[in-house]
């Protein structure tokens, strides 16, 4: 018989607020700036990856190396998946699986970046301007993501490593 694993430690209100309060920043200044430039900045796996870096800012995957190259690499597969099968579900599908396996062999792990390669896969925008606005977006999650650390003492820091 197996004991079943303690439960993970809840955080503490405040804590959930600060998170609360800096992602919601993040994702409001993302949603204003798409507005004034015309183009969408908030997007579903830029919003699962301020909920990272705010949420569980000492995970791997929520490092700015991570978010940064994971975000870029699964879009330029998406890309070339788009390249080669169109706005398919089965393109999607195969970019998404692909995205992982690169960001597992290059050491750019970040779960969001899957749906980014489905996202472009399905829509197939032009690279540019997506490509650099979502490099903008990914920057701005990581200078946000440095704030709360550096404001009203946050015992947890971020980034732990570039």
């Amino acid at each position: 018989m197996t004991t079943p694993s303690p439960r993970p430690r809840m955080p503490h209100a405040l804590h959930a607020l600060r998170a609360t309060s800096f992602a919601i920043g993040a994702l409001l200044l993302l949603a204003a700036l798409g507005v004034l430039l015309h183009q969408p900045l908030l997007i579903p796996p830029i919003a699962a990856s301020a909920a990272l870096v705010h949420g569980a800012p000492g995970l791997p995957i929520s490092q700015p190396r991570n978010l940064v190259g994971g975000q870029l690499l699964a879009a330029a597969i998406g890309y070339g998946t788009h390249a080669v099968t169109g706005s398919t579900s089965w393109g999607a599908a195969i970019a998404a699986g692909l995205s992982l396996g690169a960001m597992m062999l290059t050491g750019l792990s970040h779960s969001p970046a899957a749906a980014t390669s489905v996202i472009v896969v399905l829509q197939g925008p032009p690279v540019v301007p997506f490509l650099p606005l979502l490099l903008l977006a990914t920057v701005l999650l990581v200078a946000i993501g440095m704030l709360p650390g550096r404001v009203g003492g946050h015992a947890v820091r971020y980034p732990l490593a570039w």
